[in-house]
């Protein structure tokens, strides 16, 4: 049974959801170890959470087809992938990278199937 490239695509997403979901309660717990840096995960949270919602969104929205919501998708994407580049890079950021450029990849195979003719 072969996956059609569009519900690959939602897929993708959606597991990038949860890996974020997932990073941002691990931030959240390590704000009790290391009450100095409070505000630091606190941000960390807020912005893997907020970053859920935004993919949580492109992959709800998908199913719309509609230039926007592709072009949308793919500013989200780039926003994942371009400013984790540019940090202290290890295992989880390339991991993570390499999730994302799979998802754009992904999505752009399968463009014509999300946008209209």
């Amino acid at each position: 049974m072969k996956l059609p490239s569009f519900q690959l695509t939602r897929y993708f997403f959606l597991l990038t959801v949860a890996v974020l979901v997932v990073f941002g309660i691990g931030s959240l717990l390590r704000i009790s170890g290391n009450p100095n840096r409070t505000g630091l995960y606190m941000f960390y949270a807020i912005a893997m959470f907020g970053d859920a919602v935004l993919m949580g969104f492109c992959a709800w929205q998908l199913n719309r087809r509609t230039k926007f919501v592709f072009h949308f998708s793919v500013f989200v994407l780039a926003l994942n992938i371009l400013p984790t580049i540019f940090d202290q890079f290890g295992l989880a950021d390339l991991l993570f990278v390499l999730l994302n450029i799979a998802t754009l990849v992904s999505l752009i195979v399968a463009r014509k199937e999300f946008l209209p003719a």
